[in-house]
């Protein structure tokens, strides 16, 4: 026997819509499928960048910045200190908004702060290893994502000002979202 109080979903184009979306064939309930939130940082002390080697899937093994998605009921900046808590036990303090990157192909939009590290920092339970980096001496063929370079990349733009636009996606990486 049939679960009549489950939703019925199917796919169309609701009324005053251009896309298809899940529609509730018994309450015309639209199931909005949207990008979801990462919110992460590069986290600074004494001149040093706070990296954390993936434990998890995808890229496991590989390095990234603090980040991750956030949770309903928390701010971006809230999203951004949790992560870096759980990943590097770190207690980092923000200073502004880096960038803000758009991915489509995975639907996300990554939205990356300047950070400073209060305190110390170790292994979390999302990690294998956790290492402050010299510039010279990131490991970037290691890095685990394209916006992990960007946001190194921007962060080394701005390094010893205040006075920056949050940056975007670089020109010519639509290749790399799509």
């Amino acid at each position: 026997m049939a679960d009549r109080s489950a939703p019925d979903f199917a796919l169309e184009i609701p009324d005053g819509d251009d896309k298809q979306r899940r529609v509730c064939q018994r309450c015309d309930f639209i199931d909005y499928q949207n990008p979801k939130i990462v919110a992460g940082s590069v986290v600074i002390k004494d001149g040093k960048i706070l990296l954390c080697k993936r434990a998890i899937e995808p890229r496991k093994g590989f390095w990234t910045l603090p980040a991750g998605f956030m949770e309903l009921g928390e701010s971006v900046e809230e999203a951004a200190k949790r992560e870096a808590q759980e990943e590097a036990l770190a207690d980092i303090k923000i200073e502004r908004v880096l960038a803000v990157y758009s991915v489509p192909r995975i639907g996300q939009v990554q939205v990356m702060f300047r950070a400073t590290l209060d305190g110390d920092y170790g292994v979390g339970d999302e990690t294998e290893a956790v290492a402050l980096y010299d510039w010279a001496d990131i490991p970037w063929a290691q890095l685990a994502f394209p916006t992990v370079v960007w946001a190194l990349s921007h962060y080394a733009e701005t390094r010893g000002t205040d006075n920056f636009a949050p940056f975007a996606n670089p020109p010519g990486t639509d290749v790399l979202t799509r």
